[in-house]
């Protein structure tokens, strides 16, 4: 089965991870611009690591027959530094036209303040004057209020919705990320996220119909194996063949593919 996991940092990981990966039949991937745990000082970080993401990690995959991609963004935690954001934000055309990005991501909220709701914004006109998909990070903490905001702005903003990637929901926010009309993706990530038990109730739930699953393996307790993880689960319970193939290939394809660079 040909797998595509839509949101993986692979600069977190070592080599052996794609080699694994790929083995498990993960042919195409793509790694989101994100936190990397010590906040960034200097608008040059940012930079590097667009660099790093978009040119190393795509020779890196080539490497085990995996195709990588990725998407740029100034993520919601250090939106905060209101200086520093506008610096990078400033810059960051110049990594939108790469041949490598798909999207603009992970952009969101954090905090819920005004300052990342700026900087959430002007990346979403950013996305749209580029022609590209929006990948949007659901808060850790209050999770609901934060993705129902990010969906007021966005109805706000008057964007086309089949454009948007509405990731990292659970349970509690399934409902309303499916009724905004964006497609939903969901993490299956050991404490913090969903497990491949609940990935499996969410589905058989509410469908695959732009439904997304990932692993957004990093440097935290993560599993670079997870979506493979998942089609064994979903087997389990005798789902389709055809229906988990295109959870986890056809969905996301469909999705990156309005960028017109896979």
């Amino acid at each position: 089965m040909k797998i595509f996991d839509p949101h993986v940092h692979m600069i977190s990981r070592t080599t052996d991870d794609y080699e694994k990966m790929a083995l498990a039949g993960i042919e195409v991937i793509v790694e989101p611009a994100f936190w990397l745990g010590e906040p960034r000082k200097h608008a040059g970080s940012f930079f590097d690591y667009f660099d790093h993401i978009s040119h190393f990690e795509v020779e890196r995959a080539a490497q085990y027959g995996i195709k990588h991609y990725a998407t740029i963004a100034v993520n919601p935690r250090e939106a905060n530094d209101r200086k520093l954001s506008e610096e990078v934000l400033a810059a960051m055309p110049r990594w939108l036209s790469n041949k490598w990005v798909v999207a603009v991501g992970e952009i969101g909220f954090d905090r819920i303040t005004p300052e990342e709701e700026e900087a959430f914004r002007r990346q979403v006109e950013m996305a749209f004057e580029h022609k590209l998909p929006v990948l949007i990070h659901t808060p850790h903490r209050d999770k609901p209020r934060g993705t129902q905001r990010t969906i007021d702005v966005l109805k706000e903003m008057k964007v086309d919705m089949s454009k948007i990637l509405i990731d990292h929901n659970t349970e509690e926010t399934i409902e309303m990320s499916r009724k905004s009309g964006a497609w939903s993706g969901h993490t299956v990530y050991p404490v913090t996220k969903l497990s491949p038990e609940r990935m499996a109730n969410i589905l058989g739930k509410h469908g695959i119909d732009k439904m997304l699953v990932n692993s957004a393996a990093d440097w935290g307790p993560s599993d670079p194996l997870s979506v493979p993880r998942v089609v064994v689960e979903l087997r389990k319970r005798a789902f389709p063949e055809s229906a988990i193939q295109r959870l986890v290939w056809q969905n996301p394809f469909e999705f990156f593919a309005q960028s017109g660079r896979l």
